[in-house]
């Protein structure tokens, strides 16, 4: 008899912490976060380092022979305003480039079976799988968007002198045909592949690596190292593609249909140095870009989860 009592002493407190746990709510999954969260985080980024932008499209397509002699160069024939010119085209740009892309990766990763915390490869390959289909949307942004910031930069009776990026995209289809939409296509999209494989991916690889450590939380201090890490990687891959794109995409006319002539000509005139021109501006203005891109969409994820109280 005591024997039976002993027993059921010591079963009691497993059946209480069994029901204990049976009766907890199982934990709330989080719902998708919209397809434009991304994107939004990009356009607010890109209005603030625009400047820098500007001036690295000009170092590349331009004779101007350094970053600061390009902003001077800027702020003496245009005011201090001309370092916001184009932002309409770099608007009309991140709404599809950008919102395609983040949405893309997300479905790519579904596709493939990774998340977060897969290998390096696996993001990598979601994020070229996004490159390329957002190159493609965005290609007239981005041809609209290199064309404006650079117009300025050019004599006064070379001058395309759009008025925002609504009446660029007329002109372009009325004075030089619907097949205009698509001048350096190749380009574009090779190197969307590489900023997307190197930036998309390498943050979320970076940001899992951090939160694996005992000195990192899912925090805006892990946002911030992990976006550093990712907008230098993505520089540095980036920068053949993005003096080659920026060449083409500022010519007009039959100087810009040919790629490989462009890519001849620069090799022949200025070396293979050519394909990191501009690295110093690209990286001052991708590194601060990335990192507002980042900690932006992270913050806007947390906004949405307080609104959805999944806080």
């Amino acid at each position: 008899m005591s024997k039976t009592i002993e027993q059921s002493a010591v079963a009691l407190p497993v059946n209480v912490a069994e029901t204990a746990a049976a009766s907890a709510p199982a934990p709330k999954k989080k719902k998708q976060y919209p397809f434009w969260v991304g994107g939004v985080a990009a356009t607010i980024a890109a209005s603030i380092t625009h400047p820098l932008d500007l001036t690295k499209v000009r170092l590349q397509a331009s004779g101007d022979k350094g970053m600061i002699q390009s902003l001077q160069k800027t702020v003496r024939t245009a005011g201090f305003l001309g370092l916001f010119d184009g932002i309409s085209g770099t608007w009309f740009r991140q709404l599809t480039y950008s919102i395609c892309r983040f949405w893309a990766y997300d479905e790519s990763k579904k596709l493939i079976g990774a998340d977060e915390k897969s290998p390096a490869w696996k993001l990598a390959l979601a994020g070229s799988m996004a490159g390329g289909i957002a190159g493609l949307v965005g290609n007239p942004g981005e041809i609209l968007m290199v064309r404006m910031q650079g117009d300025f930069a050019k004599p006064p009776e070379k001058r395309l002198n759009y008025k925002n990026s609504i009446h660029g995209l007329y002109r372009m289809v009325r004075d030089e045909g619907v097949s205009s939409l698509a001048r350096g296509v190749g380009p574009n999209v090779f190197r969307a592949v590489l900023m997307n494989a190197s930036q998309l991916a390498s943050y979320d690889f970076f940001k899992a690596e951090l939160l694996k450590t005992d000195y990192f939380e899912d925090n805006i201090y892990c946002h911030t190292t992990a976006s550093f890490a990712a907008g230098t990687v993505a520089t540095t891959v980036c920068s053949p593609a993005d003096v080659i794109k920026s060449r083409i995409m500022s010519a007009s006319g039959a100087e810009g249909k040919s790629t490989m002539q462009m890519i001849r000509t620069s090799m022949r005139n200025e070396g293979p140095m050519f394909m990191f021109k501009g690295w110093l501006p690209a990286w001052t203005r991708l590194q601060p870009t990335t990192m507002l891109i980042f900690i932006t969409f992270e913050q806007l994820k947390r906004l949405i989860d307080w609104t959805r109280g999944d806080l």
